[in-house]
């Protein structure tokens, strides 16, 4: 079992989702983030005064997927996710040593 965790913009969550469900993820857990990368912020205006907005809104999508998934979360998420520009962000992709579902007890794949 893998934990795929992918960083991305806000905007391109319902085109990530849509391609997640189309290989069968049933779930995921997503959380609001900030952060920066090579994108470093940009400077806005706000009532005459330019400031720096250093960190960038950005979705945290977290995922437990079986070892054959793996690659299909991948790509899902690059092709959804992809809008060809800096600051598309990043996947990430950890071993995961154990799952329990909580209600029933199920450890393993099956908890997934």
């Amino acid at each position: 079992m893998k934990q795929v965790v992918a960083i991305i913009k806000p905007f391109k969550l319902d085109d990530v989702r849509e391609a997640l469900s189309e290989i069968g993820v049933q779930g995921l857990t997503l959380s609001e983030v900030k952060g920066f990368g090579r994108q470093k912020g940009h400077t806005e205006l706000y009532r005459g005064a330019e400031y720096v907005v250093d960190f960038l809104p950005k979705l945290k999508l977290e995922l437990a997927v079986d070892d054959d998934l793996v690659s299909q979360v991948i790509e899902a998420v690059t092709k959804g996710a992809n809008t060809g520009k800096i600051g598309d962000g990043k996947i990430f992709v950890f071993p995961l040593e154990q799952v329990i579902r909580i209600r029933t007890g199920e450890t393993g794949p099956d908890a997934i």
